[in-house]
Formats: structure tokens, sequence, C-alpha cells
């Protein structure tokens, strides 16, 4: 391949370049990957009304979503363990999103922590929380990100457990294994030296950088299944009422399948919605997210603004999930085969392309802004 073309060239990239374990965290979804799959498929069976004879010499991309002018409807969701997958690459992450004039979402686990992103950019950005068990952690990191500037808080709630994830175990994360694995795995890893050089050595520390500070644990992999079970199985809507009284700004709901729970989000003050089934890595039987999203803009899009992940891979599929009623997509998959394939470079690349796919596709269907694409775009 002389050059990535597409956000699946990159994808490619980054298989080779990563070790399997690693890859296989990034690529995979929750048993046998039906909802991972159903994603992109759903996508594909949507059908665009090609339209002719239009002016289409100037087109516009702009949107504006929670008081910020954006130069897409188009965000950089959080990725747990991204800067494994590139030195700091978070940092890099931010940096290409700030440069592109779209928001970045630090995770929670992100090995870059806030303050590091903070230095590294000048763009505010926006900080993704799990709920721990320990509310006086979850306190901790709030102010933090509150005193880094972050502008919106994501609030990922379809996470009270942790989905049954096959490929993360074939490959040997979190499991015990028998010596022969051990060799497999270490050769796994000894095999890809581009990525020991500039992750494993260039990239350290290698930890949780939001969490630091919380546990003596220091190992990655044993620190990953640590935050695993601080992860509270407990909240319900009374918790996310004291996220809101917490958090001064933008707080967005991420993980919302239903319409009552989507309604129950607004009323209980999100400003925002992420309709999101976590990338096919929870609920192995959910509905694609593309399928679930008309419904939940229809019934609380004068009132929030509705986001939604999951599956986009194209600017088609941000132009088709802008007709079915989303203010704009969030990317992780996407950005995260780009900062594995090529860092910095490889993100920016990476939201080029689904800005010229997305320009291209509002050209053939005669629009020239994004606020005009809607369902009478779309063949029923």
């Amino acid at each position: 391949m002389l050059a990535p073309a597409s956000v699946l060239d990159h994808r490619e990239i980054a298989e080779r370049r990563l070790p399997r374990l690693l890859f296989g965290y990034v690529d995979g979804g929750s048993y046998d990957e039906n909802t991972l799959r159903a994603n992109q498929q759903a996508f594909a069976r949507i059908r665009l009304k090609q339209r002719v004879l239009r002016d289409v010499s100037s087109l516009d991309t702009r949107t504006t979503l929670f008081g910020r002018e954006l130069s897409l409807p188009l965000a950089l969701a959080p990725v747990g363990f991204a800067g494994m997958m590139a030195r700091r690459g978070e940092v890099q992450a931010a940096q290409a999103a700030e440069a592109a004039g779209v928001p970045f979402t630090l995770s929670t686990v992100g090995i870059c922590p806030i303050e590091e992103v903070k230095r590294a950019t000048h763009s505010p950005f926006w900080f993704q929380l799990y709920m721990m068990r320990d509310r006086g952690v979850v306190r901790a990191m709030l102010e933090r990100a509150q005193a880094a500037g972050c502008e919106a808080l994501v609030f990922t709630v379809d996470l009270p457990v942790l989905g049954k994830r096959y490929r993360d175990l074939r490959n040997g994360m979190g499991a015990r294994l028998s010596p022969l694995g051990r060799l497999r795995f270490g050769l796994d890893f000894a095999t890809h030296p581009r990525w020991i050089y500039d992750v494993g050595l260039r990239g350290r520390p290698l930890t949780f950088g939001n969490l630091e500070n919380v546990t003596d644990m220091r190992g990655l992999f044993e620190l990953l299944q640590w935050t695993t079970t601080q992860i509270d199985p407990s909240v319900t809507w009374k918790d996310l009422e004291w996220v809101r009284r917490s958090w001064k700004g933008p707080l967005i709901l991420k993980g919302v399948l239903d319409v009552e729970d989507a309604r129950a989000a607004v009323s209980c003050g999100a400003d925002g919605l992420v309709v999101s089934n976590h990338g096919g890595r929870q609920l192995d039987s959910a509905p694609a997210t593309i399928d679930a999203l008309p419904a939940i803009a229809a019934a609380v899009g004068d009132r929030s603004q509705v986001l939604m992940d999951g599956g986009v891979r194209s600017g088609q599929d941000l132009a088709k999930a802008l007709a079915l009623g989303a203010r704009a997509c969030l990317i992780g998959r996407a950005w995260v085969y780009g900062v594995a394939a090529g860092g910095r470079r490889g993100v920016a690349t990476v939201i080029e392309t689904l800005a010229q796919e997305l320009r291209a596709t509002m050209a053939l269907i005669g629009v020239t802004r994004v606020a005009e694409l809607d369902r009478s775009l779309l063949e029923e």
C-alpha cells in the first residue's frame, strides 16, 4: 500500500504495527461480536438519494456544538488504553483534533493524564468519566478536569459491568497463561520492535495517568484488572443528579439506546446524549446505534443535543447519521487506527479523509450545508 486512502486502510496498517493483544483490544467486541458487525452493516443498508444540477460549488461542513463552532460535525471519542497504541497516543490525538477544529475526549483510563493533555494543547478538550465505587476518586477527577478547563464531561453509563470480550481473553488479556502461552505472548511483542521502541521505551510511563494516585499498583495490566473491579455497578439516576450538581459545564450522557432512558437523562439535566452501544463491546445483542438513533432524536432532540457513535468509518456514514437526527458523531476506533498507523499525522489524515468524504457526499446529494442533511435525502 503506497498511501492509506480510507479509515480501513489505516486499520490494516495498525494491525501490522501493533502486537496482536493490543490490536485485538481496539478492534474487538464482546461475545461473538454480532453488534460490532451490525454497527457497520446497518450503515451499509442505508441508501442516499443522488441529486444533480444543483450549485454545490461552496460546501460548508461547520456546525455548533455546546456553544462551540466546529469545522466538522465530529468529535474524537474516549478510548481507554489509547496511549498503548502509539507513544503518548492521547496527546498526539488531542493535538490532531485541535488542529482540525474538532473536540478530543480523554478517557478516565487513558495513559496520558488530564494535565499532560492540557499542557500539550491550547483548545479545551472533553473528559470522559466512569463512575468508580470510591466517590472521592470521582470527585477528585472532576476537580482536575474542571481545573484543566475541560469543555464538557462525557459520563459513560453503559458499563455497570464489563462485557465478556472473548477476543481479549484469547489474546491473553486478563487470562492466566500457561508457560507456552506466556512464551507466545512474549514473542508477539518481540516481533514488533517498532512498537517496543516507540511505545514500550519512549512512551513511558505506561500507567493510567488519571488514576496514578489512587492505587499502589504500577503494572499496567494489573492496574487494568483493578480498574474493572472499581467501576460501580450500583449507579442509578440519582448518581447522575450528583454528577450534574458537581460538574459546571455541558454534561453528555454516553451509552443511551432506549427512548425512555433518553427522556430520563434529559430530565436529570443532561445537555447531550451519545446514542451508543459502546462500539459493540458490551451487550452483544444490542441494536446498531444508527438504528436506535432516529427514535431518540425525535424524542429528545429539541431538548438535548443528540450525538451518536458506533460503526462510523467514512464521511458517508457521517452524512447518514446527521440525516437521521444526530448533531454530530463520535469516532473511536477510526482515530485509534490512525494514531497506531501514523501518530498525530495518522489521526489528522483520518479526520481529513472523513471531511473530504463528507464534502463529496454532500455535493452528490445536492446539499451545501450540514444543517440541510435530513431524512428527505435518504431512500425509504
